[in-house]
């Protein structure tokens, strides 16, 4: 049976297993046999599931198919990094990368296959958006990013960060099923506060993620406090102005108690002066925040250079003076094309 013609079971409710297994004359509670081999133990196969019947395996593979993401290519950086390409059930690539420290291990996961935002300093706003990532895609980059930190480093993966290709408030439903996978008991049982979802900057998105209550951490892609500078490298800044990402910013506050992690890339001579960080001050000042100062990596479609160190480390204690949080991140796996902003994938059209 072509298994592109069946459901893919993972994109079922417990309740919707269960009416599947009524159906079949079958107890409901091979419903959550079946669920925890799915999310808890992560089986891409029915034979895997060695405590259902043979009989009940096959009504399983008759019924729906599971398909996983697959490893492409994986790619080692000098520094450790390891970025991976995955080819998804439909042929399309996206990527992944551990990001191995000292402290911890942190898999940066992909939501999109592109990215519709086209901010002029990222590699992926220089490919179309193909189609969204649905929650077991999601789900499998982490499994196979954990998989790499074990096998790799001996450690267990401590972090996720939906950093990766594409705008995952444009992707709203199945990143938070992704994340309920991740975290719920029922699944792989990650403390939401290890994981952080980063926007470009979806003011109504960021109100709804309030309102839902949610509880991992969520960072803005800020790189530029003056509207005037922040439409030019980021167009999407035109219909979601720094008042409106404030009040959604404030609503989310409110809402969740979660502090705000605004990111700035310092870009040479764009928007790395004192003048600069004034405005990035003001603007912290209206929402509980603390502020990730990162490293540029250029790419071959953009003209953007990183700023020097002394720049750099003036723009950090102007800003500290003021009694700003702040954390210089530095690139890891630039080498590979795997650092921030980095990731785009060439699917030989």
């Amino acid at each position: 049976m072509n298994t592109l013609s069946q459901t893919d079971i993972r994109t079922l409710s417990l309740e919707q297993l269960k009416d599947f297994f009524v159906s079949i004359g079958e107890k409901p509670f091979r419903a959550k046999q079946v669920y925890e081999w799915l999310w808890k133990k992560s089986a891409t196969d029915f034979e895997q599931m060695t405590n259902l019947s043979q009989a009940t395996r096959q009504r399983l593979a008759e019924h729906f198919s599971i398909r996983p993401i697959r490893i492409a290519q994986t790619q080692k950086s000098n520094d450790g990094t390891i970025k991976t390409a995955f080819s998804l059930h439909d042929t399309h690539l996206i990527e992944g990368v551990l990001i191995p420290t000292p402290e911890r291990m942190t898999a940066c996961v992909s939501s999109q296959v592109g990215c519709s935002l086209t901010c002029k300093f990222c590699a992926t706003g220089y490919m179309a958006r193909k189609r969204n990532l649905d929650a077991a895609e999601i789900y499998d980059q982490v499994v196979q990013i954990a998989r790499q930190a074990e096998e790799n480093y001996g450690q267990p993966l401590t972090n996720i960060v939906y950093m990766g290709m594409g705008e995952p408030l444009l992707n709203y439903k199945n990143v938070l099923q992704s994340v309920e996978l991740l975290t719920s008991p029922e699944g792989l049982g990650m403390s939401p506060k290890r994981i952080t979802v980063s926007t470009a900057g979806i003011a109504k998105m960021i109100e709804k993620l309030g309102d839902d209550e949610v509880k991992f951490n969520l960072a803005l892609s800020l790189h530029a406090a003056n509207e005037q500078k922040r439409n030019q490298i980021m167009p999407i800044n035109e219909t979601n102005s720094l008042p409106a990402l404030t009040k959604a910013l404030q609503h989310f506050y409110q809402r969740t108690k979660n502090k705000i992690t605004l990111e700035y890339i310092l870009f040479y001579g764009f928007n790395d002066t004192t003048q600069d960080a004034d405005e990035l001050y003001r603007f912290s000042k209206k929402v509980p925040c603390k502020i990730n100062i990162i490293e540029y990596n250029p790419i071959a479609n953009a003209s953007f250079l990183n700023t020097d160190e002394d720049t750099l480390l003036r723009f950090q204690r102007h800003l500290e003076q003021k009694g700003l949080v702040v954390n210089v991140r530095r690139s890891r796996g630039k080498d590979i094309d795997a650092a921030c902003g980095q990731l785009a994938v060439k699917e030989g059209e």
